[in-house]
């Protein structure tokens, strides 16, 4: 087969990134259509088609592998719109998502309540059972009652079950058995057994995990069942892969049954696009990716070439929201993207985010209806975005609705419109300086030592002084940088993950428990080998990681074991090493000497993908370049300055620009500011320098 295609379809955009037979990556972009997901994709790789010089139709027909990420599960949790969901719990336990942690982020603050559980409490049943925490039975599981109770779920129009049962990890026959109930009770209603899908210790993880995948299950089966349907009827023959939170890629089939591992999917993917770029740049392993798409400005972290990962992803607020409570790779999102909308406060103040105005009705400037500023509508009326040039001319802009929904903000604020438009963009750029700050600073990393990687239509707007702000020498913005998190699903593998609990100390390891934990993962591990290569994948390697402690402390750290398996006091002696190491270069301390304590096991089975041969993109072979024309733009420092327009296509390799400027790419818009320098590097990407 000759192509590759990665899909990334968010709030706002759908992202196409097509790689030929040489690996060069070709990106097509089109408006997201919520209600046929289909039509999007369809549109943008219609765009990449056009810029390859082929049909799309011959595309379809001529690619092996189609990656598809979404921010369809995560939107659904969001806005509480996914299937009706009871909860079944062990007796006396009914209220673990309504206090969850049991934290906040304002412990003084008496009058800050907390939002509603997940899954409302008329909808959590309460089951006669009970297993301690050796796996014995304590109260033995009442069938009649739990009968009845799963039949009373009919009437209530139930679309989904969580079943999450006190200690099931340790003996799930209780669940199990419940399940069986459901499934002749109630035939057609899905359901997930918390056992089966997050085995850890901590009840809120593991029940909000359970609660999350259950309520996605009618969605997102219906979601891939109608997409693979209409790719097939487009002649697509190929796997059919979808990006996963944990930063690999399943088959379509294996995440239909877990769809909760399809949360944050697209973001997912960023990361290991940024590993890529940045490699190809030898620009250094420690890397702060960010991508500004049109509704979220995502942030994730590489240290030492690691991705960063959590069992701590909030949704709709930390502490406060609703926790994935599964392993996956640590991003931390807020409101301020392109197409989030800027508003006035009760005091007076300008905000933006986190509503957005989304891809239906769009910023005003969209001319689709919609009527509220926006990011996007105010660089229209800055000067930063050509009016005639957006998406490289395939879409108009209204110049005039991006001026007259900013002046109805001015006029309040008693600013001139391009003052309001500025503060507009500085002010979401403080929102992403926040979420930057989050994921290094409050995590002992100092953002100035690493390598800024931008991407995101919306990102090139304000990346220069957001590094200026969090000291960062240096930003890389990829040619492909509108596509960035489509783009890594061109360097993903396919990955599975296993996890289970088992409590054991350094002071006293327990070797035959962590064995026999060790034994269980690697059987599922192996089963999953075994069906990928009846696929045809034939390279593969094995990963495994613990959360682990310090003693008395509260919460779990994890990191990579350094071997494949625990069987000795040597090991043990490396795994104390390993953390010791991670604990003090996250956050500067380490106890010598300290007892720790280990909770949760994972192994992860990596199987190895094709990949781009290179992360460069094509260049200008010309020793000269030119301004395309000048505009007039604004910046808050200097007021309107003319403003000279590059094409990014014309520009040779080690071309420097000093600012004021702007580079136009088909996807996305650098702004060059002021005193600032951008330069085209050998890969063909850009290398901004702010002063």
């Amino acid at each position: 087969m000759s192509y590759r295609i990665a899909v990334d379809t968010g709030g706002t955009f759908t992202d196409v990134v097509v790689a030929d037979e040489h690996g060069n990556l070709v990106v097509g972009k089109s408006l997201t259509t919520p209600n046929n997901v289909f039509s999007g994709m369809s549109s943008a790789l219609d765009n990449a088609a056009a810029n390859l010089g082929v049909e799309a139709d011959s595309i379809l027909k001529e690619t092996g592998v189609l990656t598809y990420g979404t921010t369809r599960s995560t939107n659904a949790i969001i806005t509480s719109s996914a299937a009706k969901t009871a909860l079944l719990v062990t007796k006396g336990f009914p209220d673990t998502l309504t206090y969850r942690h049991g934290g906040k982020r304002e412990p003084l603050n008496l009058k800050m309540e907390f939002p509603d559980p997940y899954i409302p409490r008329r909808l959590t049943e309460e089951i006669a059972e009970r297993i301690n925490s050796e796996g014995g039975v304590e109260s033995p599981l009442d069938v009649e009652l739990a009968s009845e109770i799963i039949q009373s779920l009919e009437p209530k129009r139930i679309e989904a079950i969580a079943v999450s049962f006190l200690w099931s990890i340790m003996n799930p026959s209780h669940e199990l058995q419940v399940g069986q109930l459901i499934e002749k009770f109630l035939p057609n209603v899905p359901y997930t057994l918390s056992h089966q899908l997050n085995p850890i210790i901590r009840e809120f993880p593991r029940t909000s995990s359970t609660a999350i995948d259950a309520s996605l299950k009618p969605l997102m089966q219906k979601h891939f069942i109608e997409l693979e349907s209409s790719l097939r009827t487009a002649g697509y023959e190929g796997e059919f892969l979808v990006s996963t939170s944990s930063g690999g890629i399943k088959h379509v089939t294996d995440v239909v049954e877990k769809p909760i591992f399809t949360v944050k999917s697209g973001p997912a993917m960023a990361p290991l696009a940024g590993i890529a770029y940045a490699e190809a740049e030898n620009l250094g392993n420690d890397i702060i990716i960010v991508d500004t798409g049109g509704t979220t400005f995502d942030v994730s972290l590489i240290r030492s070439g690691e991705i960063k990962y959590t069992r701590d992803t909030w949704l709709n607020g930390e502490w406060i929201g609703h926790n994935l409570g599964l392993s996956s790779v640590d991003i931390r999102s807020v409101g301020a993207g392109g197409g989030s909308i800027a508003w006035i406060d009760s005091g007076g103040l300008l905000r933006v985010g986190p509503d957005s105005a989304g891809a239906d009705p769009g910023p005003a400037c969209y001319g689709t209806g919609g009527n509220k500023p926006t990011v996007t509508d105010a660089a229209v009326v800055m000067g930063y975005i050509d009016p005639n040039h957006f998406l490289g001319g395939r879409m108009s802009l209204d110049t005039n609705a991006a001026a007259k929904v900013v002046e109805e903000i001015s006029d309040k604020l008693d600013m001139s419109t391009e003052e309001t438009a500025a503060g507009i963009l500085e002010i979401a750029g403080e929102q992403m300086i926040k979420a930057i700050q989050e994921i290094t600073v409050q995590d002992g990393v100092n953002p100035a030592e690493s390598i800024l990687v931008a991407g995101g239509g919306a990102a090139g707007l304000n990346i220069i002084p957001i590094a200026k702000s969090l000291g960062c020498s240096q930003v890389l913005l990829p040619k492909t940088a509108g596509a960035l998190s489509a783009c890594g699903g061109h360097y993903s593998n396919i990955v599975s993950e296993h996890s289970a609990s088992r409590y054991s100390s350094t002071e006293d390891f327990d070797f035959d428990g962590v064995s026999k934990i060790f034994s269980d993962i690697n059987a599922k591990l192996d089963a999953e080998q075994k069906s990928l290569q009846s696929r045809g994948v034939n390279s593969f390697d094995r990963e495994y990681f613990v959360e682990a402690r310090y003693l008395n402390q509260q919460w779990e750290m994890e990191f990579k074991l350094p071997m494949q398996a625990i069987e000795n006091p040597r090991d043990v002696e490396l795994l104390t090493e390993e953390f010791h190491n991670v604990h003090f270069r996250r956050y500067a301390v380490k106890e010598e000497g300290g007892t720790i304590e280990c909770i949760n096991w994972k192994g992860r089975l990596i199987a190895e993908m094709d990949k781009p041969p290179h992360a460069h993109a094509e260049l200008n072979t010309s020793s000269k370049f030119d301004a395309d024309r000048t505009v007039s733009a604004y910046f808050s420092d200097k007021g309107q300055c003319q403003t000279p327009v590059y094409v990014g296509a014309d520009l040779p390799e080690k071309s420097e620009i000093v600012g004021p400027a702007i580079i136009e790419e088909p996807t996305t818009t650098v702004v060059v500011y002021p005193d600032s320098i951008a330069q085209v590097t050998a890969g063909g990407h850009y290398l901004l320098t702010p002063k």
